[in-house]
Parts: C-alpha cells; structure tokens; sequence
C-alpha cells in the first residue's frame, strides 16, 4: 500500500525535475481506492492557483499522469506520445486525436470502440479521471496493445522514465 508521505514526496520530486513551480499551490492526494495495495484512482487537487500560467497547468496534468500510472510506466510513455499530457486542446474542449476525431483526452481513448464499454462501468472518458481509469481497466485487460498505433514512440526510452517498463 503506498504511504501518503511516498506519493507526496513522489509528487513534489516529480514536480521539481519537471521545472514545475509548486511554490503557491496547495497538493492533496485523495486515495478513493486500493486493489491489491495499490492506488487504483488518485487524484491531484491543486488550489490556489490564481497566478498559476498555463504552461504549469499543463506540466500539473504530466505529474497527475505520473502518479496515477506510477505502477504501470508504460502508460506514462503512451500519455506522453498521444497527448502530450494534454486533456484538453488550448480552447478548453476535449483533446481529439489528429488523425482519427474519435480519440480522446490524454490518454487517447477510441469512443467509437471504447464509449459504450466505458458507459457499461459508469466511466465518462471524456472526464480526465475516466479518460485514465478506462485507460487502466485497457491496459489490465489488454496490456499496452490498444496504442499499438504510437508504439514507434513509446517504447523508444526516455531517459528515467522506463526502468521498469511492462510492455
């Protein structure tokens, strides 16, 4: 089970190697589940963040992302060549995918082949926590094959990041 003060500490070092500047901006974890002692759904709640630039909000959902899929860092990668890290596009609507519309948000989920199963386990995958939990519940059932398409990206190793890839 993780420890509140590892996922901080986790958090805040993610933050820092990241450029991220935390300084006015409050971090709570909110732990709503645990299967198998590991964080199934957590979420990062930021407030405060008035004078926060957009360029830091996006870097808020990269550590989300992070902490969300620290157990499974494949996933990470996968955000990261979809995405960007990015939920929504710079108009505040949904993030589409470029080559095919019905990808959507950081995680790139298909609607056309995903919206009815997500609908089935009461997850909106237009919401950033559904986009990532459907995104999980893929991944357990599938591994990494739903995003075979990126897969030239992400199973290239960023440095750090792909120590314990599960690809």
């Amino acid at each position: 089970m993780f420890q509140l003060s590892t996922i901080i500490v986790t958090l805040l070092t993610a933050a820092s190697v990241h450029g991220v500047n935390t300084s006015g901006v409050a971090l709570a974890l909110q732990n709503t589940s645990t299967t198998s002692g590991v964080a199934k759904e957590m979420t990062l709640v930021s407030a405060m963040e008035l004078d926060t630039p957009a360029s830091d909000k996006a870097s808020e959902t990269e550590l989300k992302v992070r902490a969300y899929f620290s157990d499974i860092p494949v996933l990470i990668e996968v955000a990261r060549c979809e995405s960007q890290f990015r939920q929504t596009d710079k108009k505040g609507y949904i993030l589409r995918g470029t080559i095919t519309s019905d990808d959507l948000g950081v995680m790139q989920i298909n609607e056309y082949y995903h919206g009815d199963s997500a609908k089935r386990l009461n997850l909106d995958i237009t919401s950033f926590n559904g986009n990532m939990e459907y995104a999980r519940h893929l991944y357990e059932k599938y591994g990494a094959e739903p995003w075979n398409a990126s897969s030239k990206c992400w199973k290239k190793p960023t440095p750090g990041i792909l120590a314990n890839k599960k690809a």
